[in-house]
């Protein structure tokens, strides 16, 4: 499962004027490759709608050992019934997507992927690389 090391906490609140909250989220994981690769950093804009065809950052349901890490997962479709999202991973050997859990609630949908930040060259681009969010 491609999982976000550091996502900013705060499901549907927004920022000042109605503009939504935005953060960086580190993929950690193969479930997104080849689009995503461990260590990309990504702008997140929190508390917006689901968009179809997007990434997200989501909350998959819990497993057998408890509650999962916020996940990278590409929105496909409403689930039946209008019963939240169905998302899925870019990788289909790796990680948990809709496949195996179901649909996504509303709610679990935290935030949408803006763009991958570019990594910096240099010293400072592996420092980065290396940090976890």
């Amino acid at each position: 499962m491609t999982r976000v090391a550091s996502a900013t906490p705060g499901v549907s609140r927004m920022g000042r004027m109605g503009w939504p909250r935005v953060g960086v989220a580190v993929v950690h994981g193969r479930s997104m490759e080849p689009t995503l690769h461990e260590g990309d950093r990504l702008l997140v804009a929190y508390g917006v709608r689901a968009l179809r065809g997007r990434l997200a950052i989501v909350r998959l349901p819990d497993g057998e050992s408890g509650p999962r890490p916020p996940a990278v997962k590409r929105v496909t479709h409403r689930a039946p019934g209008g019963a939240g999202w169905w998302v899925e991973r870019d990788n289909p050997a790796e990680g948990v997507d809709s496949w195996l859990v179901g649909a996504v609630p509303e709610a679990g949908v935290l935030g949408l992927v803006v763009c991958r930040l570019p990594r910096l060259p240099g010293p400072l681009g592996r420092w980065m690389a290396r940090r976890p969010g």
